[in-house]
C-alpha cells in the first residue's frame, strides 16, 4: 500500500484530557502568585511541557467545606495536594469505618449462611434500600460538581485523638501518588479550605523545579526512607547507625508506565521475546554490579539471555531484592579473581519503583551484619575461573557466637516467619531443585519457565487472591458458580473462564490485586482494602455508580449492574430519572463462616484461592498435587 493511501489522524497529545477541563487562565494566573509556583522560573522546563501547562492540565483547584474529607486512610491515590488557603487536620489515630461511610458486612451465623439456599431473591440484582443510599450517618454532598463525603460530628470525632494541623504551603500525598501506596492517615478540612490538587504525572514534571524537587525528597527521607528500608527483612536487624548511613545513600528511581493498566491490554497479545524487549531494563546481564536494587512498589521480571532471546526465571515484587548475590561474592573473592558480573537482567513489568543502595555502602554497613545463611548462592558458568572466599575473619565453626549487633554472624538462626525471602531466580534458593536432579518439574519447587512468562504476561503477578483451577480434577459440575451465586443474592462474581496454561485456569474472579488501580479516583472511597484481611470489597451505599473503577480494573472482573428493589423495580435517580448502577465484583465472601464459598463448594478439591505476587505458593501447591 502507497502512502497516499494512508490515512491522516491527529495524533494523541500528552494533555488531551486536563484534569480539569474547567480550569481558566485566570485560575493558572492566580496560582503563580502563590507558593511555591511564583518562585518557579518558565526557563526550567521545557517548551513541550511548561509550567503555564501543567498548572493548566495537571492541576484542580479544590473548594473545601467544614469536615470534608479529602484523603482516607488506605485509599490508593494518584494526586498530592497542596494547602492553598485555610487549614485542613490529619487525624494521626485510625477512624472507624463507619465515620468514613464504610462498613463492612457483618459476619453470618452458620444458621442465616444456610438459610440463603432458600430465602434467594426472585430478581437478579436485588437491593434494600440501605444498600443503595447512605444512612443518616454518613453524608454525601456535591461541591463544585463532585461529590464529596463529610466527617459527621467533626470536631467530636477528633475530639480525644491525635491530630495534626496543615496550613499554607504544607503538602500531603504526595508518596501516595508518586510510589502508588495506601494513604496512611485520613485528611479532613478545617474550616473552609482551598486545595490545589496535583496528579502524580504534574508532581513529576514539577520536579524538574530544583527547590520543590529538594522539597519532596527531604521530606521522603525525613519521613519514609528508613521505613521503607526496615521493611527489608535483611535490613530489619540492622543498627541504627547502620541503616542511616544506608538511607544517606540511597538513590530512588523509577522504570515504567505508572499507567500499565492502560496498554496491558495491547501488551499481552505479544510473543514474551517481544514483551520482555519492550519493558525497561534496571540492571544488565553481564555488566558489574553497582547497586543493590531494592523493589519498593511493582514487579519486576528476572531473566538471562538464552540462545538469540531471554529467558524468563523469576519475578520480584515489593521488598525484594536483585544483586545480593553477586555483591556478596565480589567481596569475599580472591584479589587475583576477576568480578562477578550480574548473572541475570532486571526489567521492569508495568511501573517499578526501586531503591539503589551503593555497592561500597552494602558492603561496609550491610554485609557484615548478615550471616552466611542469609545470603543466597550463586550460580557461575562452568568456565567460570573465579574463587570466591569465606566471609569474615571468624572461622565458619564458630560464627554463631557473634552478637547480631555487631559485624559478623548472629548469636542463632533466626526464626522462620523472620528469615528474609531472597527473591533470586528460583534455581538459586537453598531449598531449589538441584542441577542434576531427575525429579518431574511438578515436584521440583521450580515453576516452568512457560508457566513464569504466561503469569508475567497476563499480569497474574498482580494477584493476592487469584482464583486458580485444576483442569485436571475439574469436572465442570459449576458447583463452583452455583455457591458463588447463592452467596450473593444470585448474582455470581466469579465465572468459569479465563485465561489457561498447562493444567491450570485463572478464572475471571476479583484478585484483590497487590496494586489495585481499581481503588484510584473512587471519588467517595467507596471501593476499600479491609486493612486486616487485604480483601478489596465496595461499600454499596456510597457508591455513586461512575464506573471509574470497572474502567481502571485491567482484568474486567468489575461489572457496573442496573439495581433493582425486592419486588423488581429498579431504581431511579429522583433528580434524573436515570437507573441507578453499582459495581460488583468478587469479595471473598468476607460475610460468609466458610470464606469463598467456590472454593468450600467444590467437590473434587480442584479450586483455590491463591496469592500470585510470588511464585512460590503456586509452586507448593502444584507440588503437592503432583506428590
Amino acid at each position: 500500500m502507497s502512502d497516499s493511501q494512508a490515512v491522516l489522524v491527529r495524533r494523541p497529545r500528552r494533555w488531551d484530557a486536563p484534569l480539569d477541563p474547567s480550569m481558566t487562565d485566570a485560575d493558572v494566573n492566580w496560582l503563580r502568585t502563590r507558593s511555591p509556583f511564583a518562585a518557579m522560573r518558565e526557563a526550567t522546563f521545557t517548551s513541550a511541557m511548561p509550567l503555564q501547562g501543567i498548572l493548566r492540565n495537571d492541576c484542580r483547584i479544590r473548594r473545601c467545606q467544614s469536615g470534608e474529607i479529602v484523603v482516607r486512610e488506605g485509599d490508593y491515590g494518584n494526586s498530592a495536594f497542596l494547602v492553598l488557603s485555610g487549614s485542613v487536620r490529619v487525624s494521626l489515630d485510625h477512624l472507624p469505618p463507619e465515620h468514613l461511610g464504610r462498613k463492612p458486612p457483618p459476619r453470618m451465623r452458620w444458621r442465616d449462611a444456610v438459610a440463603q439456599l432458600w430465602n434467594r431473591p426472585r430478581v437478579a440484582e436485588a437491593r434494600g434500600p440501605e444498600a443503595v443510599t447512605p444512612d443518616a450517618t454518613t453524608r454525601i454532598e456535591t461541591v463544585d460538581d463532585r461529590q464529596a463525603i463529610f466527617l459527621q460530628d467533626f470536631p467530636a470525632a477528633l475530639a480525644h485523638r491525635r491530630t495534626l494541623a496543615m496550613g499554607p504551603g504544607e503538602l500531603f500525598g504526595e508518596v501516595a501518588a508518586m510510589y502508588r501506596s495506601p494513604q496512611t492517615a485520613t485528611v479532613i478540612a478545617e474550616g473552609e479550605a482551598t486545595l490545589v490538587e496535583i496528579r502524580w504525572q504534574g508532581l513529576r514534571l514539577l520536579r524538574r523545579d530544583k527547590n520543590f524537587a529538594d522539597q519532596l525528597e527531604r521530606h521522603y527521607r525525613a519521613h519514609w526512607l528508613v521505613a521503607h528500608l526496615r521493611e527489608t527483612p535483611l535490613l530489619r536487624f540492622l543498627p541504627e547507625d547502620a541503616v542511616a548511613r544506608l538511607a544517606e545513600a540511597t538513590e530512588l528511581r523509577s522504570f515504567g508506565r505508572m499507567e500499565w493498566n492502560a496498554e496491558f491490554q495491547r501488551n499481552r497479545k505479544l510473543p514474551a521475546a517481544e514483551q520482555i524487549r519492550q519493558e525497561p531494563l534496571i540492571a544488565a546481564e553481564g555488566t558489574p554490579p553497582t547497586d543493590l536494587v531494592l523493589v519498593r512498589a511493582g514487579f519486576a521480571r528476572v531473566s538471562h539471555h538464552h540462545g538469540a532471546g531471554d529467558r524468563t526465571t523469576a519475578y520480584l515484587g515489593k521488598g525484594h531484592l536483585f544483586g545480593l548475590a553477586e555483591i556478596a561474592a565480589n567481596a569475599r573473592r580472591s584479589p587475583e579473581a576477576a568480578p562477578i558480573p550480574l548473572q541475570h537482567s532486571l526489567r521492569a513489568i508495568g511501573f517499578v519503583d526501586t531503591l539503589h543502595l551503593p555497592v561500597e555502602v552494602v558492603a561496609e554497613h550491610l554485609l557484615p551484619y548478615v550471616r552466611q545463611s542469609e545470603l543466597p548462592p550463586l550460580s557461575l558458568p562452568a568456565h567460570s575461573a573465579a574463587t570466591v572466599q569465606p566471609s569474615a575473619s571468624v572461622p565458619s565453626s564458630d560464627r554463631r557466637a557473634v552478637p547480631r549487633d555487631k559485624p559478623g554472624e548472629a548469636s542463632g538462626p533466626l526464626p522462620k516467619h523472620q528469615l528474609p525471602k531472597h527473591q533470586l531466580p528460583k534455581h538459586q534458593l537453598p531449598n531449589s531443585k538441584r542441577p542434576d536432579s531427575k525429579r518431574p518439574a511438578s515436584k521440583s519447587g521450580e515453576l516452568s519457565t512457560g508457566m513464569l512468562e504466561f503469569l508475567v504476561q497476563e499480569r497474574l503477578t498482580n494477584g493476592r487472591q487469584a482464583l486458580v483451577i485444576d483442569l485436571h480434577r475439574c469436572t465442570r459440575c459449576d458447583d463452583c458458580v452455583r455457591a458463588c451465586a447463592t452467596t450473593h443474592g444470585g448474582n455470581p462474581r466469579m465465572a468459569r473462564s479465563g485465561p489457561r496454561h498447562d493444567r491450570l485456569q485463572f478464572a475471571e474472579a476479583c484478585m484483590h490485586c497487590v496494586d489495585p488501580v481499581c481503588m484510584i479516583g473512587c471519588p467517595t472511597g467507596a471501593i476499600v482494602r479491609d486493612e486486616a484481611s487485604g480483601t478489596v470489597y465496595i461499600s454499596e451505599p456510597i457508591c455513586i455508580g461512575c464506573g471509574g473503577c470497572a474502567a481502571a480494573c485491567p482484568y474486567d472482573h468489575i461489572q457496573m449492574v442496573e439495581i433493582r428493589d425486592l419486588r423488581g423495580r429498579g431504581y431511579r435517580d429522583e433528580a434524573t430519572g436515570l437507573p441507578i448502577l453499582k459495581a460488583t465484583k468478587c469479595d471473598l465472601c468476607q460475610s460468609q463462616p466458610s470464606g469463598p464459598a467456590c472454593q468450600a463448594a467444590c467437590p473434587h478439591d480442584a479450586l483455590v484461592r491463591i496469592d500470585l505476587s510470588e511464585p512460590g505458593p503456586l509452586d507448593a501447591w502444584l507440588g503437592r498435587r503432583a506428590g
